[in-house]
């Protein structure tokens, strides 16, 4: 199920593509015999993942929960933007881009080479993301494979000038709100859209694997800034989940579900 209606407000995830790599990017944090024994589980398929990007629609207007990759990640991905026509949305007709972090397959496809690919949108993220990404005693501490994010941020940071909008964590528009979901990058965070007496959690990158992460957190990806810290946050995010009844839906699910503890760890069952 891929769409939703919160009240007044319809909510649309859209695929930008599918993202593959090999199995050598996932991780555990229990160590060598506990990743064993999880690739043992995966077996020898590689790692595939939607790349989604959310059109919420109703009285706030247009509003994406990111943006996807744009034309820089090859022609398997850069859909979102045909998705949206289809949907009969023009770059125009955004209002505001809710971007959970600055990573590539969430943040480049708010550029059109140097230039706004969204001409009236304001584009809201965390300021803690914002904060990081362009420190330059961050950018030094890292490797330089780790180095995307900082030119993301200098990018849409010249395309978007004042229309970009760091905010705290918090309420950042009627109905929504912003929540901290550290750990994949430091300021990442998940957006909390009520409506019509439910809760939709857009969660970003805190998982990126809806059936294995749900069922151990602490398998996890090289993609994950802080291992440590981004299990933790999966852990927490999905326990607060299940406790609230949110619906959950994410930067690389499938589509819309909802959590339940299942042992030591937890199950996101679609939503139908």
């Amino acid at each position: 199920m891929r769409h939703l209606r919160l009240g007044d407000t319809t909510v649309d995830i859209l695929l930008d593509g599918v993202f593959e790599a090999s199995r050598d990017i996932l991780i555990h944090n229990g160590g060598e015999a506990a990743l064993a024994s999880a690739l043992a589980r995966w077996g020898d398929r590689p790692f595939s993942v939607d790349v989604n990007v959310a059109l919420l629609r109703g009285p706030r207007g247009v509003d994406l929960v990111d943006a996807g990759t744009g034309t820089t990640w090859g022609p398997g991905l850069g859909h979102a933007r045909s998705a949206l026509a289809a949907c009969g949305v023009a770059p125009d007709a955004v209002d505001r881009v809710f971007l959970t972090h600055l990573h590539g397959d969430h943040a480049y496809g708010l550029l059109d080479g140097a230039a706004p690919y969204f001409p009236r949108a304001d584009v809201v993220l965390p300021e803690a993301e914002l904060a990081f990404y362009t420190d330059p005693a961050e950018r030094a501490r890292l490797p330089e494979a780790r180095h995307g994010g900082f030119d993301i941020a200098a990018a849409v940071t010249a395309a978007y000038g004042e229309r970009l909008r760091p905010v705290p964590f918090g309420p950042v528009a009627p109905g929504v709100e912003l929540v901290p979901l550290p750990g994949h990058t430091p300021g990442q965070g998940g957006f909390l859209v009520t409506g019509g007496g439910s809760t939709l959690l857009l969660l970003g990158d805190a998982l990126h694997l809806e059936v294995e992460q749900a069922a151990d957190p602490d398998f996890g990806t090289v993609y994950d800034l802080d291992p440590g810290l981004a299990a933790e946050t999966r852990r927490a995010v999905l326990d607060r989940a299940a406790a609230e009844g949110w619906i959950v839906a994410g930067g690389h699910l499938r589509g819309f579900g909802r959590v339940a503890r299942d042992g030591a760890g937890f199950r996101i069952l679609p939503l139908s």
